[in-house]
């Protein structure tokens, strides 16, 4: 069953404010370079589930993870001021596996490429194991021509 428009909507909602509040009203240094990738809310407004990926290298994601948790009840906070919902939805994080699955299949395929040229070269050196046209010709009678017909006579 798909979301409703009121779940999408807040999700949405929640989403910008994160992501504003993540630019400007959060000062942890930890916070690297962050992306909201995702939001997902539970039917009941409850629940909010943050998606988001950090620029950078294991460090970094993990710093950038401690930051968020730590800044969890300053952005709650600011997801009620914001939304205006009657009860506030309870907020986790969860590190998006994006970018590890996307290089994962960047590096799947440029295995991919790198076999096709390995074949394409394999191609270029080989020679046929028959005759190049193994099929046959067809043959086409010729009409009798007047040099022919001189021979014949000789």
């Amino acid at each position: 069953m798909g979301r409703s428009y009121r779940t999408r909507k807040v999700a949405d909602r929640i989403k910008e404010v994160v992501a504003q509040a993540c630019e400007g009203k959060i000062k942890d240094p930890r916070l690297g370079f962050l992306t909201i990738t995702d939001v997902r809310v539970t039917g009941d407004l409850q629940h909010a589930s943050i998606f988001y990926t950090v620029f950078g290298d294991e460090r970094a994601r993990a710093e950038t993870a401690a930051a968020l948790e730590s800044a969890r009840g300053v952005l709650r906070t600011t997801i009620g001021r914001e939304i205006g919902l009657r009860i506030v939805p309870t907020i986790e994080f969860f590190a998006d596996a994006l970018p590890e699955s996307a290089a994962q299949l960047e590096s799947v395929i440029a295995a991919a490429h790198r076999k096709d040229e390995k074949l394409q070269l394999m191609r270029s050196a080989a020679e046929f194991a028959g005759e190049a046209d193994p099929y046959r010709k067809p043959h086409v009678k010729q009409l009798p021509t007047d040099e022919d017909e001189q021979t014949e006579q000789l």
